[in-house]
């Protein structure tokens, strides 16, 4: 299936479908994953009906579905470029080391 191909209402309708199944795979009610999820039986309803609802509602649902690693997608990652990884590592490679203690060791010479 190309989901970029198909039409809002019909996302949300793989979304409802999705909730049910792992509603009912989980042996819950619709009014015990509501409850558990802090929203009305109805907005549940909704939901699996493929309406309109809040983001923090599918949130919410996806939470106590344990199903929240769905959402990892949608994080965003900071790559760094090759160009700048070579750029940092010149920058490491071109600081020098002293060592403070060898100089406090050996006090300049005396002429």
């Amino acid at each position: 299936m190309n989901i970029s191909q198909l039409s809002d209402l019909a996302i949300l309708q793989l979304i409802g479908d999705f909730i049910k199944k792992k509603r009912m795979d989980a042996n819950k009610t619709q009014d015990t994953l509501a409850s558990e999820a802090g929203i009305s039986r109805s907005t549940l309803s909704l939901l699996e009906r493929g309406e309109k609802v809040n983001l923090i509602t599918l949130i919410q649902v996806l939470r106590v579905l344990d199903q929240l690693q769905l959402l990892e997608i949608f994080e965003v990652k900071h790559q760094i470029s090759p160009i700048e990884y070579i750029k940092l590592q010149k920058k490491q490679e071109r600081q020098r080391v002293r060592n403070s203690d060898l100089a406090a060791d050996n006090p300049p010479l005396e002429w």
